[in-house]
């Protein structure tokens, strides 16, 4: 609010301004917020923005410098480093600004706020001599905000400040009236005529300063500032115009402020016309536009252009000198909130410890977790924790009540009336966890050596083998979670069949394996139906034992073995047919297997990599972010250890050899079919 008026020398009033006012968008704090995690990180380096206000156009209100979410400039890597606007627009007069956004709320608070003041003031001081403010008047109203964003709370701290030179003595006004009073009938409607070709050309109407001449015929003209010469001495009546925000009868805006420093500077008036322009609802409105004489004394020390005088802005907080503090929590989408909140922690990764985690890479990953019990639970939610978005689960048990205390995704609920499919029960729990997700459920079995089946069951069998197949097609990576070997056989299979990126992870009583499968037969290149289509058999004669680059290829689960995979479910007791296992073992090694997983999305060789160790001349660990990429991990709780080892295909392997093929030439008849679409 303007102070009180006071009498200055010479009978007249020192005259007084309205302050700034600002506005803020909530877009321009989802803006920043996106630029500070994406792209800025702890840098504190001052951010170019744009504002906008526009000239008052209500009798009782006044217009804001707004920041919308165009006030900044993207966080995409293409785009400039300053916004991107549009100029022309009669309700959006750009002004330059400069955002100081601190990493914590010490340092906003005890941030030099003088400094910055005086920094600002010192450009426009700048431009003002240089002329630069007269071919570009939007300079003088420069601004700066100092903020910080608390990305947790989603509250926003921020300050404003609107730097104003001091006239020092300060200006007095002669008279000031509305504009309709002070022009003829005649002038008055020139004056509007005028103003409104001024504000609708798409090249002047977001010019906020020009010069207003009148002619002893009354017909006024609107000119640019650096038209001075032009006017000056013509026997025209002169008066300096800029769009005024403020509404206020008795006070012109803020911007008249550095606008009289502008004319005193460079074209040394004592004496100045002007008019602050106002509308009423986007029409030019005289009666509440203001026509004034200010009076100019030349403060002591003006001319020298390297003391810049003192200066004043800082704006006021409901009368107070204090920031102002927003939260966008509540007015937030919960969804949209949720995934910002969940994409936090991984993108402060990438601030100091990991810049170069790759987020869409994870993110538009699709993984197959082949089972949904103890490890598939763990498996899925240590996925989305890393930015996994797309998650199949495929189970065909219910959930029983002894599963809710070691299978994080199921409650009590989940157990009633027979129990839900452990599939779709999971789906709804990641849903509740995380509504973002694009999580699948799929109830079926996985057909596995050893089990006999019944000649009723033989199509149902073949349908689920069908499926199994397209699934593994359509993701990119398979986590097999399953609790019996055999199970595991056939997706191991497959998945070298079509070369997916596999992991599994197995338990034991206190022991575990976490273990990624070397890459299979093909070329990551090639289509697996068309392969199909020549003769699977073919194929599976080029499988080797070596990688594509030469090295020995790494080995998949069974290669270890030195009998096939039989049904290891008859003749136990019910501890045997359970899976017993301690604890706290399930989510070690589901979190393994994650890690395992990213750490194979970010090497560089992805699935062909070899495997890597600790302290190892060649492993690669100090080129790697993630650090070392093995083949297998295993650990025992008993004694608390954990080790890495590293087992290479083997011709003999039941699931991934060259001679497997010659051994189960009726399976792979049957797959050929499969992959085919015979069957």
């Amino acid at each position: 609010m303007a102070a009180k008026r006071e009498s200055g020398s010479g009978g007249g009033s020192i005259l007084q301004f309205a302050p700034f006012q600002s506005s803020v968008d909530e877009g321009f704090w989802h803006r920043l917020s996106s630029l500070k995690l994406n792209k800025l990180g702890i840098d504190e380096s001052p951010i170019p923005i744009t504002g906008f206000y526009a000239p008052c156009s209500h009798l009782q209100v006044s217009n804001h410098l707004s920041l919308l979410t165009e006030s900044l400039p993207s966080d995409s890597d293409e785009q400039s480093s300053t916004a991107e606007i549009s100029r022309g627009s009669r309700n959006k007069c750009t002004v330059p600004g400069t955002l100081y956004n601190s990493n914590t709320l010490e340092s906003f608070y005890t941030i030099d706020k003088q400094s910055l003041l005086k920094q600002e003031a010192k450009k426009i001081w700048e431009d003002i001599h240089s002329g630069k403010a007269v071919e570009d008047s939007t300079v003088l109203s420069r601004f700066l905000v100092i903020s910080f964003a608390d990305l947790k709370k989603w509250s926003f701290h921020y300050w404003f400040a609107f730097p104003a030179l001091v006239l020092d003595p300060p200006a007095t006004v002669v008279d000031l009236k509305p504009a309709s009073l002070w022009f003829s009938s005649q002038e008055a409607e020139s004056v509007s005529a005028a103003c409104s070709d001024w504000r609708n050309s798409s090249l002047t109407a977001d010019v906020p300063y020009f010069l207003l001449t009148i002619a002893p015929n009354s017909r006024a003209t609107i000119r640019h500032l650096k038209d001075w010469e032009a006017c000056e001495g013509d026997g025209q009546k002169l008066l300096f115009g800029f769009y005024d925000p403020c509404h206020l009868q008795n006070h012109p805006g803020w911007p008249l402020r550095n606008f009289l420093a502008l004319i005193l500077t460079r074209w040394k008036l004592k004496s100045v016309l002007f008019l602050c322009y106002r509308e009423n609802r986007g029409f030019t409105d005289l009666g509440l536009s203001l026509v004034g004489e200010a009076l100019i004394t030349v403060p002591q020390g003006w001319g020298d252009h390297q003391c810049v005088p003192n200066t004043v802005g800082w704006e006021l907080n409901k009368g107070r000198k204090v920031p102002r503090c927003i939260s966008l929590a509540k007015s937030m989408d919960p969804t949209r909130l949720a995934i910002s909140a969940a994409d936090l922690n991984l993108k402060l990764m990438r601030w100091r410890q990991l810049p170069s985690l790759n987020l869409d890479i994870l993110s538009s990953r699709k993984c197959l977790l082949l089972g949904a019990g103890t490890l598939g639970c763990q498996v899925a939610r240590m996925l989305m924790a890393w930015g996994v978005r797309k998650i199949t689960l495929l189970d065909n048990g219910r959930v029983a009540m002894s599963n809710p205390l070691r299978q994080s995704l199921y409650t009590l609920d989940d157990c009633l009336n027979g129990g839900d499919f452990k599939a779709m029960a999971a789906v709804k729990s990641l849903e509740r966890i995380f509504p973002a997700v694009a999580a699948e459920g799929v109830v079926m079995a996985i057909p596995m050596p050893g089990h006999p089946v019944p000649c009723q069951e033989e199509d149902s069998v073949l349908d689920d083998c069908r499926r199994l197949t397209d699934l593994i097609l359509s993701h990119d990576v398979i986590f097999l979670l399953t609790d019996t070997r055999e199970s595991r056989w056939l997706p191991t299979l497959l998945c070298a069949n079509t070369n997916k990126i596999t992991i599994t992870a197995a338990l034991g009583f206190d022991s575990f394996l976490v273990m990624r499968h070397g890459p299979g037969p093909f070329s990551i290149t090639h289509d697996v139906k068309t392969e199909a289509v020549n003769g699977l058999s073919a194929d599976m004669d080029n499988l080797g034992l070596n990688n594509r680059d030469g090295g020995q290829r790494l080995g998949c689960y069974f290669c270890n073995d030195v009998v096939a995979p039989t049904d290891s479910t008859a003749n136990r007791t019910l501890d045997q047919q359970c899976t017993v296992t301690r604890p706290g073992l399930a989510p070690i090694a589901s979190a393994l297997a994650v890690e395992l997983f990213v750490g194979v999305l970010h090497h560089p060789k992805g699935i062909y990599a070899g495997a890597e160790f600790a302290n190892s001349i060649d492993s690669g660990s100090s080129e790697q972010p993630l650090g070392i990429l093995p083949h297998q991990i295993r650990g025992s709780l008993s004694q608390f250890s954990q080790m890495t080892l590293v087992g290479h295909s083997s011709n003999s392997c039941t699931a991934c050899c060259s001679t497997v093929r010659s051994d189960n030439s009726i399976l792979f008849y049957f797959l050929n079919q499969v992959l085919n679409g015979v069957l």
